[in-house]
């Protein structure tokens, strides 16, 4: 099918509120194949993608060794019975899983995982284990976060443009602190000095009901709030208050995991050793799969040994495409370097668009991020948001052959989380890009 012929059946067909159709905009385009950082649309144009499709791609669209590994699976077993009948794949995933984070971490020892068939559905599962192992109805998040849609998983995303119109549904059992984004303070202290630490310590301390607290779920970074990096002493914060509380601390490194951020995990920057760990996205290179991941004592202490039905699901759980894939993943981040390649593009690129930032008269840019989690934060001279500016870049980049996305609650963050993949000339070249479009809005 052409374009034309997607975009028809799209708006006959699918709820108008999935896909936005813009033919002045020239948008969407229509993915036909993907390969490395390169996506071919229906017309076999070629694009840069600097999102890796919402940072699944990690090692690279249709990884040759990852591909294979769910070929050779999809030949042999296709389906298998996830809570019931287990098969080799889900025993190995599980075991690495184990040794790539708890294993890791300061010899913490081993883990015990939920897989999931999306990182919401990780979400929901560390709920619900945080709940059953302390008792606990409670739970902070922070503003500004995005731990997904689902009725569980949406009690904890922030944003009113995805919960407004369930609140009277929702459990009302998380309590929003702010999030101490660095980007967003002109505070140049750190740790005990800085005053959003101070103040949230305050928030946390003065809740009315904190003893009823059981969980602490944070996005080590911000993704969908704008790429927004906390102080560094941010995480050992909360790492001390759930231990003199009672709490558990869960990171949902969905999006921030499998060295998106120049680490494995992006909470192994700070050295900080969570209780829970939510995966998902550059798990599988491409396949529908997530896990929770907790220390074994406390998954043992939250969930009884199965009596033959399970307390917590699903159809495809442990899927062997999923499984087999995810195990291709981790060996191929591992043994191309692409975690220390994140690291150090990242630092390439963010020395690049900082100078992008300081040549503007009329806007104020500020580089964000961290490792191949970047972008600019993109401001008016009186400190409005200039979402729109965003969205314009975002348009006339995909015309000039680039896939980018913006981030943040009014969309003031141009966004780039390319495969970590991606080669020194591509990110030059897109930078480049980037540069002209914001030149031509600040004249």
């Amino acid at each position: 099918m052409n374009r034309d012929e997607v975009l028809d059946r799209l708006r006959r067909y699918e709820s108008r509120n999935i896909t936005q159709i813009s033919e002045a905009a020239g948008w969407p385009m229509v993915w036909q194949r993907a390969k490395g950082t390169t996506v071919w649309d229906c017309s076999d144009r070629k694009y840069l993608d600097l999102t890796a499709a919402f940072g699944v791609a990690a090692a690279g669209h249709a990884n040759p060794r990852v591909v294979a590994a769910g070929r050779r699976q999809m030949a042999t077993l296709l389906h298998a019975m996830g809570d019931v009948h287990p098969h080799p794949g889900k025993a190995k995933l599980l075991a690495e899983l184990s040794h790539r984070t708890f294993g890791r971490w300061a010899g913490r020892g081993e883990a015990k995982s939920i897989l999931t068939g999306s990182g919401s559905e990780s979400v929901e599962a560390a709920l619900k284990t945080a709940r059953l192992a302390t008792g606990r109805r409670g739970v902070i998040a922070f503003e500004g976060a995005y731990h997904g849609l689902g009725y569980g998983a949406l009690n904890a995303t922030h944003r009113e443009h995805f919960r407004g119109r369930f609140e009277d549904q929702l459990g009302g059992f998380c309590h929003f602190l702010p999030f101490p984004a660095c980007e967003t303070c002109d505070c140049a202290a750190t740790g005990a000095g800085c005053s959003r630490l101070e103040n949230l310590l305050a928030g946390l301390d003065a809740l009315p009901r904190r003893r009823e607290v059981g969980a602490v779920i944070v996005e080590p970074i911000q993704a969908r709030g704008g790429i927004r990096v906390p102080p560094a002493d941010f995480l050992p914060l909360l790492r001390k208050w759930c231990d003199q509380n009672g709490a558990l601390l869960v990171l949902d490194e969905v999006y921030t995991g499998f060295g998106r951020t120049g680490d494995w995990f992006s909470c192994e920057h700070s050295s900080v050793v969570p209780d829970l760990v939510c995966l998902g996205k550059a798990m599988t290179g491409g396949f529908p799969m997530g896990a929770c991941v907790g220390r074994s004592e406390i998954m043992d202490a939250a969930w009884p040994v199965s009596d033959g039905e399970a307390i917590h699901t699903s159809t495809f759980l442990g899927h062997p495409v999923g499984c087999a894939m995810a195990m291709a993943q981790m060996a191929e981040l591992e043994s191309e370097g692409l975690v220390e390649r994140a690291a150090a593009e990242g630092a390439w690129l963010r020395t690049a668009l900082a100078s992008i930032c300081g040549s503007m008269t009329h806007l104020r840019l500020r580089p964000v991020g961290r490792g191949l989690m970047a972008g600019i934060e993109v401001r008016r001279l009186d400190g409005t948001t200039a979402g729109d500016l965003v969205i314009r870049a975002m348009h006339r980049l995909l015309s000039e052959g680039f896939i980018i996305l913006p981030e943040g609650a009014e969309a003031q963050v141009l966004s780039l989380t390319p495969p970590l993949t991606i080669r020194r000339r591509d990110l030059a070249r897109a930078v480049e890009a980037i540069h002209g479009c914001f030149e031509d809005f600040d004249a």
